[in-house]
């Protein structure tokens, strides 16, 4: 007797491919299952000048008429990260900053984006520049998709200038990042996962998990998440949805993620589009109940960058609506912005 539910791909435009698919099979012969996983369909501690600099002000001067009073300041604007935001920002009409922070070798030089000019500044400049730019910018909300070992003094400069912003940089030390943000008082969305539709996922398990737990108790449980070459950590999301496994009684540990960076394999056995190499996240969860009769897979596949782009943009919107209305509660996260209701 065998099951199977599975949500169709949906492919809304050429560099976005997103797939979930959740099943249970047991063999007509008694058999254990078939298969386990088969194919399926930078940044830096910045710096700044006591004041901005005179090619700053004049970039700024030139700077398009904001569309909406929300102004967004996009950090590491040359990477692949960085530059999907600002075109989702560009197309919801929020208003871009002409101000970034990257490396030394990028201080000085200019980005284009959308048509529009981003001034870079590098780790020779820091506190008095972020500081004149909100200034400058008092609505202003910054976007970090920086590397895991510059979260912390990342957030801990925003808090410190006391400007709202956006972590989507996965890693650091998280517990240090939420007391920063915490002591500060500053608003911030922080979240290891900026897709809305795999965030949904992850709270429908997270439901699972504290509505029936122990359900799996005794099934192992395997794990497998393919990222481009540059993805250095394991993923969070993965990490998440290995945490409601266990709660649902799953025994396993987080060093058993096998992460695929190889091109090579990629392709031959995870399935990803050679043209989504460089930018893509296939996670698949195999449980095996324990006589080996039964098995489940939880799968979401994600190509391209736009899905965490529009997602950021959104948690943008959300905390500038916090921000204004001087919320309480200054801690959030896209569980927080799905639940608000009210995305593009």
């Amino acid at each position: 007797m065998a099951s199977m539910l599975k949500a169709p791909t949906f492919v809304s435009r050429p560099e976005k491919l997103v797939s979930f698919s959740i099943g249970s099979r047991r063999r007509q012969d008694g058999g254990a299952p078939t298969g386990s996983f088969r194919k399926r369909a930078s940044f830096f501690p910045v710096a700044l000048s006591s004041s901005m600099s005179t090619a700053t002000v004049q970039h700024v001067q030139k700077s398009a008429t904001p569309k909406t009073d929300i102004s967004i300041m996009v950090n590491s604007c040359g990477g692949k990260m960085g530059k999907a935001v600002i075109k989702a920002a560009d197309s919801a009409g929020l208003h871009l900053v002409p101000v970034s922070f990257g490396a030394e070798e990028e201080s000085g030089q200019t980005v284009e984006v959308c048509g529009k000019e981003i001034l870079v500044h590098g780790p020779s400049e820091r506190e008095h520049i972020l500081a004149s730019v909100l200034k400058e910018y008092p609505n202003l909300i910054v976007v970090d998709y920086t590397v895991p070992a510059a979260v912390n003094a990342n957030a801990e400069l925003y808090c410190k200038v006391g400007v709202p912003f956006v972590m989507g940089t996965t890693g650091g030390d998280r517990d240090r990042l939420y007391k920063t943000v915490g002591e500060s008082g500053v608003y911030a969305v922080i979240s290891p996962q900026m897709g809305k539709q795999v965030v949904a996922f992850l709270a429908a398990m997270e439901i699972m998990a504290e509505q029936f737990p122990g359900a799996f108790s005794g099934y192992s449980l395997e794990v497998m998440e393919s990222h481009q070459a540059s993805k250095l950590d394991a993923s969070g999301t993965a990490k998440a949805v290995i945490s409601c496994f266990q709660k649902l009684g799953v025994s396993y540990d987080m060093d058993e993620i096998k992460l695929i960076r190889d091109p090579k394999q990629q392709l031959e056995m995870v399935g990803v589009p050679e043209e989504h190499l460089l930018g893509h996240a296939f996670h698949m969860y195999h449980l095996t109940s324990p006589d080996q009769t039964v098995s489940f897979e939880f799968q979401h596949n994600v190509c391209g960058r736009s899905i965490y782009a529009e997602g950021t943009v959104d948690a943008v919107l959300f905390l500038a609506k916090k921000v204004k209305s001087k919320a309480d509660k200054r801690i959030y996260d896209m569980i927080d912005v799905l639940r608000e209701g009210n995305m593009r």
